[in-house]
């Protein structure tokens, strides 16, 4: 039972900024196949960085004054928060899918344009797209909702998005330069168990919202996550015939907005 604890700290390690280090670093150790193996328990890294970004979330709205901007400025300062924990690493994969997406170039020039650390204009604006839509879905689904509602949504979606990802990795060939890859541990499609590892994360985040707030709309966020993951699926499958880790990081961010808009569409409209 020790194995998979391991492969969820490196996983929290690769897809963090959070430090596991010292004694805790000796003990969980590393290998090829443990990073490989980790991927599976990328939904229990939205479990910590959706958990800990809801809770100030959540705090923000409860500490800030009671005025129309509070919302804005709670989604505005837990997005900053989420960024930070993660090192803006699907942020930097959203930027480099859309640089390299975003023309009428081939398959094999955007796979370049993806490898270029420099941002271009396609990045820089799905980058301040994304960003707008979910401070401004949050602040609605604070307004519409509450603030209970919106906070376990940031929850809930940090973990299904990150859900999404993995039945990209299960269905699509890995396509990015393998040797310099930042998605290598990602490569080899993941198999069952790990498939299987990854939804008990999610039915449990799931089983939680739901306990915790029965009677919303939960369903309908789930749809449009899976929405958000059906359209990069079929963009990456036409446009590179398979994945990289960029298209894993848009994917991310994509179903994350996708969760929100679902959501925020079945509040009633007199709430």
């Amino acid at each position: 039972m020790s194995q998979p604890v391991r492969h969820f700290f490196i996983a929290l390690q690769f897809f963090t900024r959070i430090p596991v280090t010292g004694r805790l670093a000796d003990w969980v150790g590393f290998s090829p196949a443990m990073l490989r193996a980790s991927a599976a328990h990328f939904p229990g890294v939205g479990w910590v960085v959706g958990g800990l970004t809801a809770a100030l979330f959540y705090g923000l709205l409860i500490l800030l004054p009671a005025q129309p901007a509070a919302p804005w400025v709670a989604a505005m300062v837990s997005t900053v928060f989420g960024v930070l924990l993660t090192g803006a690493f699907h942020e930097d994969g959203l930027a480099d899918t859309a640089d390299g997406l975003g023309g009428a170039m081939g398959r094999e020039r955007a796979l370049e344009i993806m490898k270029d650390s420099r941002i271009g204009s396609y990045g820089a604006v799905a980058l301040v797209l994304a960003f707008l839509s979910k401070a401004a879905l949050l602040a609605l689904l604070a307004q519409a909702g509450g603030a209970g509602l919106a906070a376990l949504a940031l929850f809930a979606a940090h973990v299904s998005s990150r859900l999404m990802p993995l039945f990209i990795i299960r269905t699509l060939p890995h396509v990015g330069d393998t040797p310099t890859s930042k998605s290598k541990p990602l490569a080899e499609s993941i198999g069952h168990a790990g498939l299987a590892a990854g939804l008990l994360w999610w039915a449990l985040a799931m089983a939680l919202v739901g306990w915790a707030l029965p009677g919303a709309p939960w369903p309908q966020a789930v749809l449009g996550a899976l929405l958000g993951l059906a359209w990069m699926w079929r963009l990456l499958r036409r446009r590179l015939q398979g994945f990289t880790g960029d298209g894993l990081g848009a994917t991310q961010q994509v179903s994350e907005i996708g969760f929100y808009l679902g959501l925020a569409l079945c509040l009633p409209a007199t709430a």
